[in-house]
């Protein structure tokens, strides 16, 4: 009889041992932009087997930019929003939003790009005018941040309208209903190549944000109160992963697979648009001034204050 009670006290304990290890902690991602390099860590790192050494399971679905990723962590339909427009989240964040910044996305606005069809009479920025339309994605996504700069920093005349993802901002543009299209590498270099559309435009051509910390990734603030284990998980995986996406060619070949993209240029576009010192995970640069920008362009009605940015920044250290 003794031996049977501890014979089970030993399963008991293997199994108790046992399930932490087993067990995965699923969460949802959305992520704004799914072609884009700099959404990848959650696809990749999942395809790699790395979050689910963390124990964790990604169900990862795509938005149509940083507008519809973040009315998706509001809304609890996911969990974490990936590729994310800051300036958008700091107004969500201001009226009362349970969303906080996980982790910092991407520094500048290099990797986006404006276009216009070939036979354009548009040869830069400063041919539009005010009967000119340009593209942005989603309202608080980082293209319209973009093109609201171009407004105010540069004096562009053109026409702010929203188009959605690349592929459906490509075919207004080819059929003349946008004057100037947006995009992000590798999506459109092969029709730069082959010559059916001119890039006339850069994101950092709007000065005030070559040094700021333009999109980051964020979490719902429930998750992060009732599930900041797994959520700490979840952030070291997204680490290892972006360590492993600059480290392992095998990443580059994945991510090109999955793009349906030729490896050369899925290359190309990470070396020359994404390179890893803008792909920094740990720090939101230039607060100051993305929220100076912010109540210029009205997304703000006010800077946040030191006990505000505390509790929006949200980011675990290593």
């Amino acid at each position: 009889m003794e031996y049977r009670y501890l014979l089970s006290a030993v399963l008991l304990v293997q199994i108790a041992l046992a399930t932490p290890a087993n067990a995965q902690d699923a969460f949802k991602v959305a992520i704004g932009q799914l072609e884009i390099w700099s959404g990848q860590a959650p696809i990749l790192g999942q395809k790699a087997g790395i979050f689910k050494k963390h124990g964790i399971t990604l169900e990862n679905f795509g938005t149509a930019g940083a507008g519809e990723t973040v009315q998706a962590v509001i809304s609890g339909s996911a969990d974490f929003g990936v590729n994310v427009g800051t300036q958008g989240v700091l107004r969500a964040f201001a009226k009362g939003a349970p969303i906080r910044v996980i982790g910092a996305n991407f520094t500048g606005a290099g990797d986006i790009y404006f276009y216009v069809r070939a036979d354009s009479p548009i040869k830069s920025l400063k041919d539009a005018t005010e009967k000119t339309t340009i593209s942005y994605s989603t309202n608080g996504a980082t293209t319209h941040t973009i093109v609201l700069g171009y407004g105010k920093e540069l004096g562009v005349k053109a026409i702010p309208t929203s188009t959605g993802g690349m592929p459906a901002t490509l075919t207004q543009v080819m059929s003349g209903q946008i004057d100037i299209g947006w995009a992000s590498p590798p999506f459109g270099l092969k029709e730069i190549e082959e010559g059916k559309i001119r890039v006339i435009a850069n994101g950092n051509d709007v000065p005030s944000l070559r040094a700021q910390t333009i999109r980051i990734e964020v979490v719902n603030n429930n998750v992060l109160k009732n599930r900041k284990d797994a959520a700490l998980r979840f952030v070291k995986a997204f680490r290892e992963t972006l360590d492993w996406m600059y480290s392992d060619p095998e990443a580059i070949r994945m991510y090109a697979e999955a793009i349906k993209a030729p490896v050369s240029i899925a290359k190309t576009a990470v070396e020359k648009y994404q390179p890893k010192e803008a792909k920094q995970f740990d720090r939101i640069l230039d607060i100051e001034g993305i929220m100076t920008n912010a109540v210029s362009l009205k997304y703000l009605d006010a800077l946040l204050t030191k006990e505000q940015l505390a509790e929006f920044i949200q980011i675990p250290p290593r």
